[in-house]
């Protein structure tokens, strides 16, 4: 599909265009007193984002192994590769700061939702995949492989936008905050790919 070509072209830009962000975080933090605190929306989004960047990772080389359709290949190849390069960004200025990858806190605290992200059946925060389905994508081949996969990124891909909207709004590190925007972007335009791609297979988002 030429559209995904195209995002995933402007993908592989926005990360060039941020080799030099974990560089910049750490020159603005040149001092000790400028430093995300560990409870911030800054730090915060890093390590909640970083986790579910992780499952989006997951389930694309997943799908990769159940289907032959090249388009779907394709999608799922750039988003597997998007992904993991942010979650390294983000992880990456986790040490940088000299906070913790991982919080005592509830995920999504950092946006006031920590007492609604129940983790039930592994789905941690918004958008997220439960165990059972992860389990499933595992277990489908082909067409249903293709619908499953597509249908549960969609939702990941919107739960995702929530949290990097609210890294917009409330966090404090400048390139932090574009690559929050970055995100949002990139995935609205996915979303948009994926509704023709099911369209293409005679089925829908599940919302």
């Amino acid at each position: 599909m030429r559209q995904a070509g195209l995002i995933a072209g402007a993908a592989v830009a926005a990360l060039i265009a941020a080799g030099g962000i974990t560089y910049a975080v750490a020159e603005d933090g040149g001092s000790s007193s400028s430093l995300p605190a560990a409870d911030s929306a800054d730090a915060g989004f890093a390590r909640d984002m970083a986790v579910h960047h992780q499952q989006a990772v997951e389930m694309s080389y997943i799908v990769r192994d159940r289907t032959k359709d090249t388009d779907v290949r394709r999608l799922a190849y750039d988003i597997a590769q998007t992904q993991a390069n942010q979650r390294g960004m983000l992880l990456g200025w986790l040490d940088l700061w000299g906070l913790p990858k991982v919080s005592a806190d509830p995920p999504m605290t950092w946006m006031g939702m920590g007492d609604m992200a129940s983790g039930k059946d592994g789905s941690l925060m918004p958008g997220m995949a439960t165990n059972t389905e992860m389990k499933k994508l595992g277990e489908l081949s082909g067409k249903q492989a293709e619908v499953f996969y597509l249908q549960l990124m969609t939702d990941h891909h919107k739960g995702g936008i929530h949290m990097a909207e609210g890294c917009v709004a409330k966090c404090s590190v400048d390139v932090e905050k574009r690559l929050a925007q970055g995100m949002v972007d990139a995935q609205q335009s996915e979303i948009q790919l994926m509704g023709d791609m099911l369209k293409e297979r005679g089925a829908k988002a599940r919302s």
